[in-house]
């Protein structure tokens, strides 16, 4: 969330920025609970109701230290005892309206999103996104290539009706060395990042609590794209990226300057609803309700947080070069991006089974936004004032996803696929995917 206080002090800049998004004061408080609220009058309205309530505690103190006065003197003190009944009744009902309206004033800041970075495209949607730098010419093929769709099923290694039978639509079922490529992936994405590029492994929940995901911007906004399951009196939530229990491990903490930057990567699944995305990527493993994924995740300082996404932009493109993959970067426009995101890149591959670029990876920035609803703090000197720190997050890569890329793009006239050499230590040696 934001800081209240900038958000009060800022009024123009935020609803600059919030225009900028494609968005709206009205728009955010279409929220249920929120209609017609304003953030500026109602912590006009919060001030005055503090300023009342301590007004009334001032009168409080003097009156009662006037009836211990009174009382040793044995005067009577029935006046000022109904005086009190009344003022502590109005303290009351000032601390109910108070928390009411920072009730209100919280709900506001937990569905306001957070405000591009002034460096971000301005842009209303993905037509906007500016092109950083592309990598890679798509191949040329003396044949007509094939979406992975009808690849996957040809080899035997993707079964859609199968998983369909057992799950309904947006499943998949792997098969043979279609299962292996995707563990093969996994496993070369992870030895990358951990052995080159500085990333500490972690297995973390695949379930977690609302408060989790309220403290890394899920909720309450989006809880229609989420699976929740119960046990007994107990709702978790699966998760829908390895963010979430990530970016929340250190929650509620003070982490000390020499603990940072915190880099984690994490395999994991991941569920989706794709709630809003009907018809969209139907065919396929583009947009599945289960998908695994190796998320990257940072802690940084304010100071160095920019720096550390073009690394870990870097960290994504790393994998696509050696797996002989184009792709292009593109930088985000502000109407394109996430809600918890002030800067995004995409990674973008090429498919010329469907002759586009297709996201594969998106890396961002959330400032101190989701430190703020988790409490992510470190000290920057030893006995200094904590600070909130920075967080970042970014696909290195989508698995699925980067499993269509290597299909579609090394696939062989014969409907044969080679593989990569760099994922051939991790597939046994296997050259070449065949029919089994």
């Amino acid at each position: 969330m934001l800081d209240l206080k900038f958000v009060i002090e800022n009024r123009d800049k935020v609803l600059e920025r919030l225009a900028a998004r494609g968005s709206s004061l009205e728009q955010v408080f279409a929220w249920p609970g929120l209609e017609g609220a304003d953030p500026w009058a109602l912590d006009g309205e919060r001030r005055a109701t503090i300023q009342a309530a301590e007004e009334r505690r001032h009168r409080q103190k003097k009156v009662g230290e006037e009836i211990a006065r009174r009382g040793k003197a044995k005067e009577d003190t029935s006046g000022l005892r109904a005086e009190m009944k009344v003022v502590s009744d109005e303290i009351k009902a000032l601390e109910e309206k108070l928390a009411g309206i920072e009730n209100t004033l919280r709900q506001f800041l937990l569905v306001l999103p957070n405000l591009p970075d002034d460096s971000v495209p301005v842009g209303a949607s993905a037509d906007d996104n500016v092109e950083v730098r592309r990598v890679g010419t798509p191949r040329r093929f003396d044949f007509e290539p094939k979406a992975h769709w009808d690849l996957g099923p040809a080899l035997g290694i993707l079964d859609f009706e199968r998983a369909a039978k057992v799950s309904g639509a947006r499943f998949a079922t792997y098969f043979d060395q279609g299962a292996r490529l995707e563990r093969a992936l996994v496993q070369f994405m992870l030895d990358l990042h951990t052995t080159e590029r500085g990333y500490r492994e972690v297995i973390p929940p695949y379930l977690v609590t609302a408060e989790t995901l309220l403290g890394t911007g899920q909720l309450p906004k989006f809880e229609g794209d989420l699976f929740k399951t119960r046990a007994g009196e107990r709702e978790l939530y699966l998760i829908p990226t390895a963010e979430v229990p990530l970016t929340a491990l250190h929650r509620d903490e003070i982490l000390e300057a020499d603990a940072v930057p915190v880099r984690y990567v994490a395999f994991t699944p991941c569920f989706r609803s794709e709630a809003g995305s009907h018809g969209k990527d139907v065919r396929g493993l583009i947009r599945q309700h289960q998908f695994h994924k190796v998320e990257l995740v940072k802690l940084t300082t304010p100071e160095t947080s920019m720096e550390e996404l073009e690394k870990m932009v870097a960290d994504a493109e790393e994998v696509l070069k050696r797996l002989e993959l184009p792709y292009r970067v593109m930088a985000l426009c502000s109407g394109d991006m996430g809600s918890n995101s002030a800067k995004t890149y995409d990674l973008e591959v090429w498919l010329p089974g469907q002759n586009a670029y297709r996201e594969i990876s998106s890396c961002s920035n959330c400032t101190d936004y989701q430190a703020r609803r988790a409490s992510l703090r470190y000290r920057p000197e030893p006995k200094g004032k904590p600070r909130f720190l920075h967080t970042l997050n970014g696909s290195g890569l989508a698995v699925g996803r980067t499993l269509v890329a290597v299909l579609e793009n090394h696939q062989q006239a014969d409907g044969s696929v080679a593989i990569p050499k760099a994922l051939r230590p991790y597939m046994g040696g296997l050259e070449v995917i065949t029919r089994r």
